[in-house]
């Protein structure tokens, strides 16, 4: 969730699936074994999905409607968040595998989200941001397929680059106040489209992602679309110049389509003066 400076080294994903006579040279793609990239696993049926029951529990039980959590009650009681955290170390890479993209892309971010909690409740006191945490995204390890896996290598070397799916950036949440509101479910595959539409509507509709302000003529986007612009771009290469924003069009024709009417006019048409907004790196921790 925080802005690439170095990419994570490639050879921390590499072994997530068994590759004979390929090794890393392939790229993370063929390391998750996905379509095209396996031969051998083409064919195979899929697996059964991961259950989300235990990692569920845990945000019904500590995440609000707002998206906050209660750190602390996590902390008292984390039996149920090991209990997913495991599975996904245990999880095979050949059933990861045999699964369609978008269980898949569910499965990455539930480990993502769940992972980053972890990261919080690990420290006594909790800290009042994530950023107070050494090393969070790019040392920190976590068990995933077997693997010693950091955040960013899960983020930026598996999810970025391997999906074309910028909506990922709603749903992965950073335990800051800035960052898209914690879902109070987990996400899976068979409602993966219409949980990341509801995410980015959500996230767009707080002043955490959109501001307009019509009488000053601004409006300010979530820093998030500028650390990560080229994932919408990639999305949409040929997408319409917004008159006097080009460089941003990918990613305002992407906020302006999960906008009422009157605020997606005046988005395309451009007469505004455009920002990001600051990022607010508290942690997203329910009051006492």
């Amino acid at each position: 969730m925080v802005p690439v400076r170095s990419r994570t080294p490639l050879l921390l994903v590499c072994g997530l699936v068994l590759i004979a006579a390929t090794g890393c040279g392939g790229g993370s793609a063929a390391l998750m074994g996905r379509e095209g990239s396996r031969p051998s696993l083409a064919a195979v049926a899929p697996q059964a999905s991961l259950d989300p029951a235990p990692f569920n529990a845990v945000l019904q039980n500590v995440v609000d409607g707002r998206g906050l959590v209660d750190y602390a009650a996590l902390q008292r009681d984390p039996a149920q968040l090991d209990r997913y955290i495991k599975a996904l170390g245990a999880l095979a890479p050949e059933r990861f595998a045999s699964w369609s993209e978008v269980e898949q892309i569910a499965l990455l971010i539930n480990a993502y989200n769940a992972f980053t909690l972890r990261s919080i409740i690990d420290h006594d006191p909790i800290r009042p941001s994530i950023k107070a945490i050494p090393g969070v995204w790019k040392f920190r390890r976590h068990q995933l397929m077997g693997r010693s896996l950091t955040l960013d290598a899960i983020e930026h070397e598996i999810l970025r680059k391997d999906y074309n799916e910028p909506r990922i950036h709603a749903a992965l949440v950073c335990a800051a106040i800035s960052c898209p509101p914690l879902r109070r479910e987990a996400f899976t595959g068979p409602a993966l489209d219409r949980q990341l539409e509801d995410q980015t509507t959500r996230w767009l509709a707080s002043p955490v992602g959109l501001t307009i302000d019509r009488a000053a003529g601004t409006v300010r986007i979530s820093s998030i679309f500028q650390w990560f612009a080229e994932d919408w771009q990639r999305a949409d290469p040929t997408a319409a110049a917004v008159p006097g924003h080009q460089k941003q069009s990918a990613v305002l024709r992407f906020i302006a389509r999960h906008r009422p009417a009157e605020e997606r006019a005046l988005i395309l048409g451009g007469d505004y003066r455009f920002s990001y907004l600051p990022y607010n790196w508290d942690l997203n921790r329910q009051s006492p």
